[in-house]
């Protein structure tokens, strides 16, 4: 055959990624990735391979990275290990409706069957966690599978996607002609869809006639870039905007109508009281999951009317009827619907009343908080953390939260100036470790912009190799770890919900500012209170990597912002 006009499975890859426009590839190398990793030696193809420590530590940067980016985030590792320990990155991608691609290669098609090192279904593995999954048989198949997995990541409702890449699929032959792509589907969302002009109508009737709506946004706004659209509704209706964690960043905490974060995590009673006045909830880009609702008791079934607003039309109806409801893309609807709705905007003078709750409940929620932030008691209050590392950041600056005692508090109490993507934890699955991977993530993904991780001491022990990681890229990102040697947020369920009958949930302090020098990071220890506020400072404006271990109480002892902790 001639080859001149042909590439191999692995070169076809490597064109098909940079004509997407991916510039990052996230992952780990193995012996069924040879072919694949030669390619991206030889190739000029502009793309930065990073290195990890760890598939997972890949999947949790990929997601970040597409967070901040707008742009796919993709990821890769070997067959058998590195497959399924990419797993998880993928689950918290796609049921955060990220697009992230991860490529794990595999052991020839020609060897399966017959027990062949690594081998295992990769196909079925994958299933549960992508929005779309293919092991790749034929080499000629490769573009036209790679266009689809792009294609399914960024329409629609964005999620994730898998391909696995057998050894004889990178070396097999794959015609040049065939590579080709639409550069659009490597950003998301993609190819959005607006609303049907009935629904809209429908729902223009529930806003004319509603006397007290709230808009509780999910992850769809940011995702959607739809603050413009959203803050302009709000302020025609003069309607209250809380936010899920996911949806942090919907509309600036400043403005006059913003709520905060309600809910079961971060959310407060404070909060909750502006759920419970309304006659009409506008979900948006939000599933109305158990977190959000504190188990669908806020609202409280039939409480009110209800509209939603999702990409996915499988969403709506789920946990609440819906009265109204809108299928396509948050910004496209929102715009639909200021055009629709005849309120006018900027009537400041009919929105005081509503305006004056909102004040009233932010004002008690953060004195309440400031309390504490200005405790001068030992081990730090967390609260205190919060304040201190607000007054230090730039206004741009990326938090990345892990689960774990800095979800709670930075939901609630962290104040993001601006709209748009600025706040990041993993609220699907919320496993430990994501911070501090994710981090590097959106590192590479903003750079220029300060990127802070704050993580417990519980996630520092899952992925502490990766400073190795930061150390290499020369990443000027700021750690935070809360030291309090326990599995907190399971220690406070055992105190609530069992009586104070602790079980294997407390482990040995470690020095982490040690352990983080030996990376070659540099780093501090604080347990006064007093110095917490210079610490971080110098911290956050060193010019390289750094580690702060800040001695903190424990979540079973503090007053954190979760609901099923409080009496």
């Amino acid at each position: 055959m001639d080859q001149s006009n042909h590439l191999s499975g692995a070169e076809a890859l490597v064109r098909m990624l940079q004509l997407h426009g991916v510039d990052h590839i996230f992952g780990l190398c193995g012996d069924t990735s040879l072919p694949w990793y030669d390619a991206l030696r030889r190739l000029h193809h502009g793309m930065t391979h990073v290195l990890c420590r760890d598939e997972r530590s890949a999947g949790y940067m990929a997601d970040a990275y597409a967070r901040v980016s707008g742009k796919v985030g993709v990821c890769e590792g070997p067959s058998g290990g590195g497959a399924t320990y990419i797993l998880p990155g993928l689950a918290e991608a796609n049921e955060s409706s990220i697009p992230v691609l991860a490529v794990t290669t595999d052991i020839s098609v020609a060897s399966r069957g017959r027990f062949t090192l690594t081998e295992l279904d990769q196909e079925g593995l994958f299933r549960p966690v992508t929005k779309w999954n293919k092991v790749i048989d034929r080499a000629s198949d490769l573009p036209r599978i790679v266009r689809a997995a792009f294609t399914q990541m960024t329409s629609g409702r964005p999620g994730a996607a898998h391909l696995g890449l057998p050894f004889d699929v990178q070396t097999g032959s794959v015609d040049e002609g065939e590579i080709w792509a639409d550069r659009t589907l490597g950003r998301f969302p993609s190819r959005p869809v607006g609303p049907d002009p009935k629904a809209v109508a429908v729902a223009v009737e529930l806003l004319t006639t509603a006397r007290r709506p709230i808009l509780i946004c999910g992850g769809g706004v940011v995702i959607a870039g739809a603050e413009v659209e959203l803050t302009a509704l709000a302020e025609r209706l003069g309607a209250p905007v809380a936010t899920t964690i996911s949806g942090r960043g919907s509309i600036s905490d400043h403005h006059p109508l913003a709520v905060g974060v309600v809910g079961s995590n971060g959310g407060t009673v404070e909060t909750r009281g502006i759920v419970q006045q309304a006659d009409l909830v506008i979900f948006i880009g939000c599933r109305a999951g158990s977190v959000t609702t504190e188990r669908w008791r806020f609202p409280a079934p039939r409480q009110c009317k209800i509209l939603h607003i999702d990409v996915d039309p499988a969403v709506i109806g789920t946990n609440y009827p819906a009265d109204g409801a809108l299928v396509g893309d948050a910004r496209l609807c929102l715009a639909a619907l200021n055009a629709a709705y005849a309120g006018s905007a900027g009537d400041v003078a009919t929105q005081d009343p509503i305006r004056k709750l909102i004040s009233g409940a932010k004002t008690r929620k953060f004195e309440s908080f400031g309390e504490l932030a200005r405790s001068d008691e030992a081990p730090i209050r967390p609260e205190r953390l919060v304040a201190e590392l607000q007054t230090v950041l730039p206004s741009d600056a990326i938090v990345v939260a892990d689960a774990g005692t800095p979800c709670p508090y930075f939901s609630a109490y962290y104040i993001q100036a601006d709209p748009g993507r600025k706040f990041i934890t993993n609220r699907a699955h919320g496993a430990l470790g994501y911070s501090l991977s994710a981090s590097v993530g959106a590192s590479f993904g903003r750079p220029g912009v300060k990127c802070v991780s704050v993580m417990g001491d519980g996630s520092f022990g899952f992925t502490v190799g990766e400073l190795e990681t930061v150390i290499r890229h020369k990443l000027p990102i700021t750690f935070v770890v809360v030291s309090n040697a326990t599995y907190g947020w399971i220690k406070a369920g055992q105190k609530t919900k069992y009586d104070s009958q602790y079980f294997s949930v407390d482990f040995g302090r470690s020095n982490h500012a040690r352990i983080a020098e030996a990376y070659g990071i540099k780093s501090w220890s604080v347990d006064d209170p007093a110095a917490l506020r210079g610490v971080l400072d110098a911290a956050v404006n060193y010019p390289g990597p750094s580690l702060v271990d800040v001695m903190v109480q424990p979540l079973h002892e503090a007053r954190a912002p979760v609901s099923e902790w409080v009496a």
